[in-house]
């Protein structure tokens, strides 16, 4: 197989959370444009509370123009920071609650095709309440939830954000399989 060569790369749109490009390419000795879309990167956290359920959010997407069920999760402040530290904050913040024991599970990168968007993900434990710090324009209701409740969820299509069925999964398999 031939290496595919970036020829050029042009900012097409600049977002809040997002930037597009135009990637010309050359594919199989063929010249071709590629979309490519930089976003700057998140952390995700599977909260765990004293009774063993998932701490989740509810939220609007815009995209999908509906409410999801999610893991509580959220883009870096700024490219470089340590995802430890977004997992924490944005812990506390969709949720109200404050951790640190915090412990890699996993990365996911989330649409291959045409995006670099990484989310590392971590397990929260000892969770300590505090106090929701939503941004302005959030509206996040806070549920818990039981791990079977979950999967069921998933294998009926109702639960469809890939971070968060990656890592209820991984979860499962790495803490509750013995």
């Amino acid at each position: 197989m031939e290496p595919v060569k970036r020829l050029k790369r042009e900012v097409r749109a600049k977002g809040t959370v997002l930037t597009l490009y135009k990637d010309t390419v050359i594919a199989n000795g063929i010249e071709a444009e590629w979309d490519y879309i930089h976003h700057d990167g998140a952390a995700a956290v599977v909260a765990i509370n004293d009774d063993g359920k998932f701490l989740m959010v509810r939220q609007y997407r815009n995209a999908l123009d509906r409410t999801t069920l999610e893991l509580p999760a959220g883009k870096l402040d700024a490219p470089g920071e340590p995802t430890l530290e977004c997992a924490k904050r944005e812990l506390e913040e969709e949720t109200g609650y404050y951790t640190e024991d915090l412990t890699y599970l996993m990365t996911v990168n989330t649409t291959v095709a045409f995006c670099n968007e990484k989310i590392d993900i971590y397990v929260a434990k000892n969770l300590k309440k505090t106090q929701q710090n939503l941004d302005p324009d959030e509206v996040v209701d806070v549920e818990v939830w039981d791990i079977e409740d979950l999967k069921q969820l998933i294998f009926e299509g109702k639960l469809t954000d890939g971070k968060t069925i990656a890592a209820i999964l991984a979860y499962e398999s790495k803490y509750l399989k013995a």
